[in-house]
């Protein structure tokens, strides 16, 4: 069997083990679990490396579940936030659980045959008969204040430096995501809980829950809270969080922030990220080293995680919108953009509106008159002529020539192109 706790140790994700628990887990297969908490109907990268633990665990022959909090959920989580969490409602939780069970599928096998194939759990499922007396008179009563305010989680949210406090609904999730345990323990011989190093305190109440009322073993791995080289926060852009879901972040987004990390962060993200082997990664990190300006360990990267995310054909459209801005891609390639893809690809480029009915419009009205795309005709002329000019990727070379129906890409965009770098985007309104 493959060594579950060997795999995570050299890729650097592991943050914290319990004792026990590489020994425990070569002795056979094993049912683990990751829960993730549905507050958005999408995931986002910052799920990702849980999710990539989760997977790491199928591949090496163990049984992963995937627990969507669906009673948990309606709490939050107070660990590493400042701030009480909004409340959600059962519909809104019941749409979210759908979504991010789809998405999960992209990484974990939910549909063979196999022992091993995974499994979604929700915990709203046990939770939602469970009655609020009950549950206090049957698992308040084994763990103490004491040590529940020992956690690291609640200290901070205690502390004098925070304003904030906590409430009492917040103070109840570790024992809540501990009844978890306790439960897939008992009733689908989980042995062990994985996720985020800020989860700790929560799955170790979890761990301790199973001793005290089982007298059974169970265990714990942890992996590091993922930050940029620079200390900034991982999976945040200026727009917010890379999500997985196509809606919010186009594939094209979604390859580019892949693509421009930095080199350190690319060494780091290729062994977390992906499911290459120890062999393939040093090499690629070593050839990345001998010639980094050639970034080509960024474009193995994001390679190897739109493909595992968006799927195969999704990457090769991300390439080919990635080449748009330097003069590689065809109009044929523009022309096979969707529109949420499009304005990603030229975000911030100036755009000037010009209404339908107006065409088909002579070129140098359409450029200086109807636009200020060039400051006058006289110049618009010169650089047509010169060969500087192109409309959606193609060379326009007669000035006396015009813009059409015929030139609109996705029923209401034209792209222009004056000399190499600078584009303008015609909306065609009405």
């Amino acid at each position: 069997m493959k060594n579950f706790v060997e795999e995570l140790r050299w890729r650097g994700m592991i943050h914290d083990i319990m004792p026990g628990t590489e020994e425990e887990l070569m002795k056979g297969p094993a049912g683990g679990y990751v829960g993730i908490d549905p507050t958005g109907d999408s995931l986002h990268i910052g799920h990702l490396v849980s999710i990539m633990i989760l997977k790491h665990f199928q591949n090496c022959g163990h049984k992963p579940f995937a627990l969507v909090g669906g009673a948990t959920g309606m709490i939050g989580d107070p660990s590493m936030k400042s701030q009480e969490r909004n409340l959600l409602d059962e519909e809104t939780l019941a749409h979210n659980v759908s979504c991010i069970k789809a998405q999960l599928g992209k990484f974990l096998d939910f549909n063979s045959d196999a022992p091993n194939k995974a499994e979604l759990v929700n915990n709203y499922d046990w939770m939602k008969d469970y009655s609020f007396i009950d549950f206090t008179r049957d698992i308040g009563k084994l763990i103490t204040v004491n040590y529940m305010m020992s956690k690291d989680s609640v200290k901070k949210r205690l502390s004098r430096e925070s304003s904030e406090g906590m409430s009492f609904t917040e103070f109840t999730y570790q024992l809540l995501q501990g009844y978890d345990f306790l439960y897939l323990y008992r009733e689908r011989g989980v042995k062990f809980q994985l996720g985020g190093a800020d989860q700790w305190g929560n799955i170790t109440t979890g761990t301790e829950l199973i001793r005290r009322t089982c007298q059974g073993e169970a265990y714990a791995l942890t992996c590091p809270l993922i930050k940029k080289a620079d200390g900034g926060k991982f999976g945040k852009t200026e727009k917010g969080n890379i999500w997985l879901d196509p809606e919010r972040t186009t594939p094209y987004q979604f390859y580019q922030f892949w693509l421009n990390v930095s080199d350190e962060d690319a060494e780091r993200y290729i062994k977390i990220f992906t499911m290459l082997d120890r062999e393939t990664i040093e090499g690629a990190i070593a050839a990345h080293r001998e010639c980094p300006e050639r970034r080509e360990l960024q474009k193995l990267l994001a390679r190897e995680v739109t493909i595992m995310v968006h799927g195969e054909q999704e990457y090769e459209n991300a390439v080919k919108a990635s080449n748009m801005l330097f003069g590689k891609a065809t109009a044929d390639d523009l022309r096979s953009l969707d529109e949420k893809t499009f304005l990603a690809v030229f975000d911030g480029v100036p755009t000037f509106g010009i209404e339908a009915s107006k065409l088909p419009l002579g070129l140098l009205d359409a450029l200086a008159v109807e636009t200020s795309i060039f400051p006058s005709k006289g110049e618009a002329r010169k650089m047509i002529q010169g060969n500087g000019f192109s409309v959606n990727k193609e060379k326009r070379t007669d000035p006396n020539g015009c813009l059409s129906a015929d030139d609109i890409i996705d029923g209401k965009y034209i792209l222009v192109q004056k000399g190499k770098k600078d584009y303008y985007i015609i909306k065609i309104n009405g």
